[in-house]
């Protein structure tokens, strides 16, 4: 039986920065790494489209699900500690006009072989194409697949998000096999699937507009920014960020003109219909949204598309102004873990220490988009994964060398 001090189950983000701070704090101990696929971090090189968008200069406890849990980790070891840690490795890094963080070189494969080779200089031992389908707990050490055996364990195997790249969701087994509960999981940072009749004729448009998702009346999630319109329904940042709730009974509300009351929308409104008194309605929005979007939005709320301007009546113009500020399209679903970037749900938080620790099973630890925490989209998941595995790595360590007294 292979043994050692620390065994990592999982080679993404937060398993390969827990193996390199846990290696860190003493040469002495055996640290080891186990990864189902045939290379550790690929995820990490499908990041930010190539780039890798490794963190966000803005990443604070507020972006995350679980902001009390997350400051906790933050405390110790902040995004700007995993700057700090990245550029011990070697790494140089930019950040763009949003606070994004990427690889100075404009490629994830900088961030994974700096990770790599601290990891191989430091003597921990890798381990791919093996599947960590089975988990034992006796007094003194955990083991994992009757093959390995170690002092302390930690799980870093990932959500069910991008399973072509590592997380497919076994993780959350072995941490029922050693007792711990897992919350409801559920795709998020995806698109959001919605009616068609509005949408499908805007395939592959952008545009800027805040998005609210309603349940029952009730305002349940918010965000700004780009949204793309798909045959199926909703995509960009701005969709994603809200895709975490998303379900059949909700509704989206699409606000075109963020930036204006509605009031100034119908003045707007009336000027643009004294310019073009003598036009048809089609043009009233000219120059305000993009032609297709306009026309859309038009023929939903005109009985008469071709109605000339002057004819507009007030409540029409009101109709026209109230769609431009809220448009409402019913949800119908969203896209799958498959084409999501993050799983909402996971171990649940309760369970563990401050030092990410399981409560009821000493000398287990959890990491990263295992645990019941996701954020929102824009290097805040990676950065929590970087926080929480340095964490459980320098505690799972610093719990052995106590143990030890090396």
């Amino acid at each position: 039986m292979k043994q050692f001090d620390v065994l990592i189950v999982g080679g993404g983000a937060s398993g390969l920065a827990a193996a390199i701070e846990a290696a860190r704090q003493d040469k002495r101990l055996r640290v080891g790494v186990i990864e189902r696929l045939d290379r550790v971090g690929k995820k990490i090189l499908a990041t930010g489209n190539g780039r890798c968008n490794l963190s966000n200069l803005h990443a604070s406890a507020q972006d995350y699900n679980a902001p009390e849990f997350v400051e906790k980790v933050f405390q110790k070891k902040s995004p700007t500690d995993n700057m700090d840690f990245f550029r011990s490795l070697g790494l140089l890094t930019v950040a763009d006009s949003e606070g994004r963080v990427y690889p100075y070189s404009g490629t994830a494969t900088s961030v994974l072989d700096v990770l790599r080779f601290e990891a191989q200089r430091l003597g921990v031992e890798i381990v791919c194409s093996q599947r960590a389908e089975s988990v034992t707990k006796n007094k003194n050490y955990f083991t994992v697949n009757g093959v390995y055996s170690s002092t302390v364990l930690m799980l870093s195997c990932g959500g069910k998000s991008s399973p072509s790249q590592g997380s497919d969701g076994s993780g959350y087994e072995l941490l029922r096999q050693l007792g711990l509960t897992v919350t409801e999981l559920k795709p998020s940072l995806v698109q959001i699937k919605t009616q068609q009749d509005f949408v499908k004729s805007l395939k592959g448009l952008r545009s800027n507009a805040r998005i609210t998702l309603d349940r029952g009346g009730t305002d349940i999630a918010e965000s700004r920014g780009e949204i793309l319109f798909t045959d199926y329904g909703i995509s960009g940042i701005a969709a994603m960020e809200i895709s975490r709730d998303a379900e059949k009974d909700c509704v989206l509300k699409i606000d075109f003109l963020p930036d204006y009351s509605e009031k100034e929308v119908l003045d707007m409104l009336y000027l643009n219909a004294k310019r073009n008194r003598d036009s048809s309605a089609e043009y009233l929005l000219t120059g305000v949204l993009h032609s297709r979007i306009a026309q859309a939005l038009l023929k939903g709320t005109l009985s008469d598309f071709n109605i000339q301007c002057s004819r507009l009546k007030h409540d029409q113009m009101q109709n026209i102004a109230k769609e431009l500020k809220c448009k409402k399209i019913k949800v119908t679903g969203k896209n799958g873990f498959d084409q999501s970037q993050v799983t909402a749900g996971g171990a649940e938080l309760s369970q563990f220490t401050g030092m990410l620790e399981a409560k009821n099973c000493p000398g287990l630890f959890v990491t990263g988009e295992l645990l019941d925490v996701d954020g929102r989209c824009g290097g805040f998941n990676l950065a929590f994964a970087w926080s929480s595995g340095r964490l459980a790595g320098e505690s799972a360590a610093q719990k052995i060398l106590k143990r030890a007294k090396l």
